[in-house]
């Protein structure tokens, strides 16, 4: 059965202001820690998951590389020292343009990583600056072309729109300044503003506001178009790729196969239970010093729960779910169980079915919640 690893690294030089995930600022006590505890989760993981082979690693957080070479190199030992990786594995590390040095790119290369998921999120520094972020879209140019000249061809460009004050104009030239790179990856998503960030407070102070609802669906849709015209094929609502540069990793999420994560706030999936860890440091460090799983969450999902994720989350992807191999897995005929919501969701224009696939329209894309809630209502 298909497993994923992912490892969390909670560091940032600086939060952006948008940003609600676990991280914090880089000081070297809490890293050197971390790093020491992080190392203790794998050594306790490791006898539990010695007979399973992990298909993807994906390294996030957080900013992960904003740790230096020899301690990316000591994580990445540790991984194959610890789980067995299969020799074709997609190894993902996220990053952000000014702590991509090009030794270290060279470095992690070498280490094993093939696929390097890059946030760059716009063009223009006026929204760079209001967004938070540390760096200017001429250092994003410098590190991508760094990492094509050390040998990195499977590169994933993150992009965000919806931002305050942002025109279709702006947006337009973003896509069109990335695209002329051509990366093999893209995801694009639109800003929301999260409780508890920065923009929340300057939003709820009125210092920025929301941008036309109207106006954000005519970027999503244009990016959609521009992208297609342009090679991308749309797997995902948010993402985009050249034919076989798929996020491997993130296609087991959608398709709700197993994962193990590690490192503070990361989220498991493994027989039938998620399960996530403390997201403080402090705590995450604590109870693994006790010589415990650092386990915050555990939630044992039902047959109902497993089936409505089964559903909403494959509806993210364009093939949509697979109705045969959902009546498999589950001994059940979904057409018939879901009868009066499919029929209803078909009906008012937002899932199309074809012979044993269903997927959301366009319409079902801008309104993929409600669909999504139409579920798991039965």
């Amino acid at each position: 059965m298909e497993i994923g690893l992912y490892i969390h690294i909670p560091f940032c030089i600086k939060k952006c202001n948008y940003c609600d995930f676990s991280s914090y600022k880089l000081d070297n006590e809490s890293k050197n820690k971390f790093i020491d505890g992080l190392i203790k989760e794998m050594k306790m993981y490791s006898d539990m998951y010695k007979d399973r082979e992990f298909l993807t690693v994906f390294i996030g957080g957080g900013t992960p590389t904003i740790l230096d070479t020899k301690e990316l190199k000591y994580i990445l030992d540790n991984i194959n020292k610890h789980f067995k990786i299969n020799k074709d594995a997609e190894i993902t590390i996220e990053s952000n343009p000014g702590t991509l040095e090009k030794e270290k790119l060279k470095e992690l290369y070498e280490l094993g990583v093939n696929r390097l998921s890059i946030g760059v999120q716009a063009y223009q520094t006026k929204h760079l600056n209001t967004l938070g972020r540390i760096h200017t879209f001429k250092e994003f140019e410098e590190s991508f072309k760094s990492a094509l000249e050390v040998g990195f061809r499977n590169i994933n460009v993150d992009l965000m729109f919806s931002l305050p004050n942002q025109t279709m104009k702006e947006w337009k030239e973003t896509l069109q300044k990335v695209v002329d790179l051509n990366p093999t990856h893209i995801s694009t998503y639109s800003l929301i503003i999260e409780e508890g960030t920065k923009f929340y407070d300057m939003y709820k102070s009125g210092e920025i506001v929301d941008i036309d609802q109207n106006l954000d669906r005519q970027m999503y849709y244009y990016a959609r178009e521009y992208l297609s015209k342009n090679g991308y094929n749309q797997y995902e609502i948010s993402n985009f790729s050249k034919k076989g540069y798929e996020c491997r990793h993130n296609i087991i999420y959608w398709k709700c196969k197993e994962y193990l994560g590690l490192g503070p706030s990361a989220h498991s999936y493994i027989n039938k239970i998620r399960f996530s860890n403390y997201s403080t440091i402090d705590t995450y460090l604590e109870i693994l010093n006790n010589k415990n799983l650092p386990i915050d969450d555990r939630n044992e999902l039902t047959f109902k729960d497993r089936l409505e994720e089964k559903i909403f989350m494959g509806l993210r992807m364009n093939e949509g779910i697979d109705v045969y191999e959902i009546n498999e897995e589950f001994n059940i005929d979904i057409k018939n169980l879901y009868k009066e919501t499919i029929n209803k969701l078909v009906n008012d224009g937002y899932l199309k079915c074809n012979n044993n696939r269903v997927h959301l329209t366009n319409k079902g894309i801008d309104f993929s919640n409600k669909v999504f809630i139409e579920f798991l209502q039965d």
